[in-house]
């Protein structure tokens, strides 16, 4: 390798310190212990950029090391935690084979890993495919386990490896989360970054350029890029585009990306970069081991509605309509209505709460704010939001309008007066929204979703805009999870449209665990 990326895993001992202390004390602290694992071991390692061509793979691996580490020791913690639990007491000479299973589960959880790929460098820092992987693992552990016992007719206790396999997983889950916030918090400080050289028209080039420094923890840092011949040479050639230098032309990307070391070579959509001409840059980077990325003309459409099928040799990319119908979509509403309910119960003292710091807040109004909203099919529906506004707020608006913050349909203003002191801080955590699980419980609202338009934003809607309305709003969304009212309105559109055409539970399941982070974070709160 042309450069070294060193991590420290620190002493051995640290695992078998953990080890000691759940014999102390087994039942105290667990995921205190676990935690303290997880973050010693990231506390302890550390990337380092030597001089010279920095190449990902080298952190990479580094990185996929650290996770089988946390595989290994999140299986053994969960073995030690469901032997204490299932044996209590002092261990006897019947309970040998169970200490033996305790150690071979975490040798046999990482390869089981492997094979469900989980340690594929594709999968790290973004995505929610390494985490399925992982359940996937899971998965297979716990019934080979079980389908072995039964040829054999081995004796096993149940609540043993009832306990033991699902507690490993789910441990395995909560560090490779952690793990993935370590990375992002190192790629936003620059480091453990896959450096990129990007090869298209200067447009689409400057546009991949400001979305990268944007979202950093897709760790792709564009260091050179490479433009069609008459803009890369001549009389009218682009020295530089968004302050990264045009280092040649279209032919000459593979040089660049081996003079410069570059982990990938993204090709964005252009005519000239046809199927022949990308095949010959795979050969020219392959011996190098250069990753080829290409950005097909079709936007915002997710992998589980792509597919390549191969028609007389040629490879055709098939893309499959969106299921916004039929059996799936009555099973999100089943789980939207069920889950509204839970968190209505759940909810119900702090529902109490809130009600009664707007009651006696001081301007006598009512507690909850009715406002008319367009659902799905252009259907209107009366949403129900605690008040956070004075009483007079919508007569105030038209005074308001000049000092419109947002560039849409949309009315934002960061500093709105009509806002009121608990009102501020119901919206700094979106507490406001909570009244809104009875129309998900009525059917009106989704929990997640677009956002819920008026109808004079619908009124000023475009043709491709109306696309939102082709499924129920939701509680929350993309848009929530990615900034909210920070968001500009082509933006947000923008997240929209990719929900309608890229819905999935799966999906819903990852905005839903973003909405936390994003409520407790307050940004574009107002």
């Amino acid at each position: 390798m042309r450069c070294g990326v060193h991590v420290n895993l620190g002493r051995r001992s640290t695992v078998f310190g953990v080890n000691r202390a759940l014999t102390g004390r087994p039942l105290q602290g667990i995921g205190e212990i676990f935690m303290a694992v997880v973050d010693k071991v990231q506390a302890k390692s550390s990337i380092r950029h030597e001089q010279g061509r920095v190449r990902s793979q080298n952190w990479s691996g580094s990185y996929r090391r650290l996770a089988r580490w946390l595989d290994f020791v999140s299986m053994l913690m969960a073995g030690v935690i469901a032997f204490v639990l299932r044996f209590p007491g002092v261990p006897t000479e019947l309970d040998a084979p169970y200490v033996v299973l305790t150690i071979v589960l975490p040798l046999v959880w990482v390869p089981t890993l492997m094979l469900c790929r989980a340690y594929q460098p594709k999968y790290v820092g973004v995505g929610s495919e390494e985490f399925h992987r992982v359940l996937r693992a899971g998965f297979i552990l716990t019934a080979t386990v079980a389908i072995v016992a039964y040829a054999t007719k081995t004796e096993v206790a149940r609540g043993y490896v009832v306990m033991a396999l699902p507690l490993g997983t789910l441990l395995a889950l909560v560090a490779r989360y952690r793990l993935r916030k370590w990375l992002h918090k190192k790629r936003w400080n620059g480091e453990c970054m896959r450096r990129v050289v990007a090869v298209g028209h200067r447009t689409a080039v400057a546009d991949l350029i400001r979305l990268l420094r944007q979202k950093r923890y897709h760790g792709m840092d564009i260091v050179a890029v490479c433009l069609p011949p008459a803009l890369a040479s001549g009389d009218d050639a682009v020295a530089e585009v968004e302050g990264v230098p045009v280092l040649g032309d279209f032919a000459q990307a593979a040089t660049v990306a081996d003079r410069l070391g570059a982990d990938s070579v993204a090709v964005l959509a252009c005519p000239e970069m046809d199927g022949v001409a990308l095949r010959r840059l795979a050969w020219q980077i392959e011996r190098d081991d250069v990753e080829l990325v290409v950005a097909p003309a079709l936007m915002d459409v997710a992998g589980p509605r792509i597919s390549i099928r191969p028609v007389s040799g040629l490879p055709l990319l098939h893309v499959e309509h969106p299921e916004l119908d039929g059996g799936r979509k009555v099973f999100k509403g089943l789980f939207d209505r069920v889950a509204a309910l839970a968190g209505i119960v759940a909810l119900s003292p702090l529902l109490a709460l809130v009600a009664l710091l707007i009651k006696f807040d001081g301007d006598g109004g009512p507690v909850l704010f009715r406002q008319t909203r367009v659902g799905r099919g252009g259907r209107e529906f009366t949403v129900l939001k605690f008040r956070t506004m004075v009483r007079d707020a919508e007569a105030r608006r038209v005074e308001l309008l000049a000092a419109n913050e947002n560039d849409g349909v949309l009315f934002k203003i960061r500093e709105d007066p009509r806002v009121t002191r608990v009102g501020r801080w119901l919206r700094r955590y979106s507490l406001d929204e909570l009244p809104q699980m009875f129309n998900v419980l009525r059917g009106d609202m989704s929990l997640v979703g677009p956002r819920p338009p008026l109808p004079e934003e619908v009124a000023q809607y475009g043709g491709d805009v109306y696309r939102r309305l082709v499924v129920k709003p939701g509680l929350t969304g993309l848009w929530q999870v990615s900034g909210r009212s920070d968001l500009t309105w082509e933006e947000s559109v923008r997240l929209d449209l990719r929900y309608v055409d890229n819905w999935t539970l799966a999906l819903d399941l990852q905005i839903m665990w973003r909405t936390w982070s994003a409520v407790f974070r307050g940004s574009g709160a107002y």
